[in-house]
């Protein structure tokens, strides 16, 4: 019960990996609170409705937690808002598509932030887990699409990766505030993927197979909870050893 008693912030907790992040803190006897923006507000059961993409929304969604349970104790900047064009190649990326996603992913994460970093700093405690990727601190590798013609989008690349280089910028800033920020980076989690895209990640990771959500979850519950209260401005890479070789 490493999480017994704290107020945790789950953004896009009605997703793949979100799902399993309510579930692991709740099983480890946290209150995990799903803020999406498909959810209904029920804070006596855990959702609220919060679009991260509108700042309106997250500081009224913030607020009412606060007002409900009298603090926050983690954040998990999780959600993964995109526009429809989100699949394109590089050379067909509509420039106004590459500043919406920008704007609607690694934007929010640092409204999401600021809002709640606010409730910390005057609490002296909290932890934020920023959900990053493998593909924020390495390169594509392209071959895992070619026999289907697929991608990895551009954008992806630059917005986790900058969101692991403001996570340490956070975590320097609010480290004598006792606050602590972590980013958690996944390596490709199986989501019914192409057939081909499966097999040539599979054969190239060292333990031999894509990630699941509950490969995920372990990891941020451990950062969010007092066993890492030395531990802050770190990215936890969980990608079955992808990044070693």
């Amino acid at each position: 019960m490493i999480l017994n008693d704290k107020i945790i912030i789950v953004t896009g907790g009605s997703g793949l990996i979100g799902k399993e992040l309510v579930a692991d803190i709740n099983r480890k006897g946290g209150t995990a609170i799903n803020a999406d923006i498909g959810a209904e507000t029920n804070l006596q059961n855990g959702t609220i409705e919060m679009d991260i993409t509108n700042d309106h929304s997250v500081e009224t969604g913030i607020n009412q937690i606060v007002a409900r349970f009298g603090r926050i104790d983690g954040l998990v900047n999780n959600a993964y808002p995109r526009t429809k064009d989100w699949g394109n190649k590089f050379e067909d990326i509509v420039p106004e598509s590459w500043r919406s996603n920008v704007d609607m992913q690694l934007n929010s994460y640092f409204v999401c932030c600021q809002k709640v970093l606010r409730f910390m700093a005057i609490q002296n405690s909290g932890s934020i887990v920023n959900i990053a990727s493998i593909y924020g601190v390495v390169g594509n590798d392209f071959t895992l699409y070619e026999e289907y013609g697929g991608t990895s989008p551009a954008a992806y690349s630059a917005i986790k990766g900058g969101l692991v280089n403001l996570t340490r910028y956070l975590a320097s800033y609010y480290g004598r505030k006792g606050v602590r920020l972590n980013c958690v980076s996944p390596g490709g989690i199986f989501d019914r993927q192409h057939p081909s895209f499966i097999s040539r990640y599979e054969a190239k990771v060292p333990m031999g197979r894509l990630g699941n959500p509950d490969d995920i979850a372990p990891a941020v519950s451990f950062l969010l909870s007092n066993e890492a209260k030395y531990i802050t401005g770190q990215n936890l890479i969980v990608d079955g050893g992808w990044t070693c070789i």
